[in-house]
């Protein structure tokens, strides 16, 4: 009875060896260099242009009580002489409380900007990583990687797996500069 067992057990190996192995499905990859997709992707440009002339137009504000302290600062000098010496000292340490206070607010003011553009960033970061996915269930992908200054996550890759382009030309199509479309208005 145990070598019928025995038998059948083999036949039955024997006969499922002989199924044909499931064909395997090629595996589709590719990569983003996330330094290019950045400096070329249209909202990024617009968010650090948005910044750039934030920090500029808060930066007059600041950069003109930097100036008159400036001027108070150079004429301090020859009305300490005439003045006293009373005078300068009490003069020289409202001048520096003045020097403290500005340089807190330029680096309030740069904090404060940094802040603002962080969390547009991550905003813009998280809509990026979106439709990269999207586009890669779309177009049947098992893996998008990512590859750019700061995540070098791939070391090599052949340059027929960039797609670097295609997703830069999908997201700035998406993208509707602001002004283009006041513009059309």
């Amino acid at each position: 009875m145990k070598k019928i067992v025995v038998i059948i057990a083999l036949a039955i190996s024997i006969v499922s060896c002989d199924k044909p192995v499931a064909e395997v499905k090629e595996v589709k990859t590719a990569y983003v260099d996330t330094s290019v997709l950045m400096k070329e992707y249209t909202a990024t440009k617009d968010l650090d242009a948005k910044y750039k002339a934030k920090g500029e137009e808060k930066g007059r504000q600041l950069q003109a009580e930097i100036n008159r302290f400036k001027q108070e600062a150079s004429n301090f000098q020859a009305q300490a002489q005439a003045n006293g010496q009373a005078w300068a000292q009490q003069k020289g340490v409202e001048l520096q409380k003045r020097e403290q206070q500005l340089g807190q607010a330029q680096q309030a003011l740069s904090q404060e900007l940094q802040q603002e553009g962080g969390v547009e960033m991550d905003s813009l970061v998280a809509n990026v990583k979106r439709t990269i996915k999207a586009y890669g269930k779309e177009k049947g992908y098992a893996y998008i990687y990512g590859t750019g200054d700061s995540n070098a996550s791939i070391l090599y890759a052949e340059d027929k797996f960039d797609i670097t382009k295609e997703i830069i030309k999908l997201l700035n199509d998406k993208y509707k500069t602001p002004a283009k479309e006041e513009a059309k208005k």
